[in-house]
């Protein structure tokens, strides 16, 4: 009996497992879908998510990538990010990086595009200090954080 109630309790948990999510995806906006699906044409495997009340985030992949994209309710696109390889990030972005956070190893690298251009996100470490860094496509550090401090922003 015993075995049969808990059968049953697993058989209900996976059900409703397989509606919330199924439920999540048929709740993105067809304006969010269709912007979406003009951007990205040959992305496979997307998974839906709610950013926040009015933001939409989608996780795929595309040319052997994962990605993320962000758009507003109304198909709005807002950013896109992956991850890329080291080797990857254009030479003014690691000059930038090296001279301003010298001695400093960069554990992962980011390039994030928005309608403000391409940015490179960075964790970086240096002994027991760790700081994730955000510069511009032309080398300015737009925001720092490490663990210790709130956001830092740099003007």
């Amino acid at each position: 009996m015993k075995k049969a109630i808990l059968g049953i309790g697993l058989l209900f948990l996976a059900i409703t497992a397989v509606a919330f999510t199924t439920r999540n995806q048929e709740k993105v906006p067809q304006t969010v879908k269709n912007a979406f699906a003009k951007k990205f044409p040959t992305a496979k495997k997307v998974d839906w998510g709610k950013e926040s009340n009015d933001e939409w985030e989608a996780e795929f992949k595309m040319d052997n990538r994962e990605y993320s994209a962000n758009f507003l309710q109304n198909g709005t696109w807002m950013e896109t990010e992956h991850e890329i390889e080291k080797s990857e990030v254009p030479n003014t972005v690691i000059s930038s990086l090296k001279s301003n956070f010298p001695g400093y190893d960069i554990e992962s690298a980011e390039m994030t595009e928005t309608t403000d251009g391409k940015f490179y996100e960075f964790e970086i470490e240096k002994g027991n200090s760790e700081m994730e860094v955000v510069i511009d496509n032309n080398g300015k550090v737009v925001k720092k954080y490490s663990e210790e401090d709130e956001e830092v922003d740099e003007d």
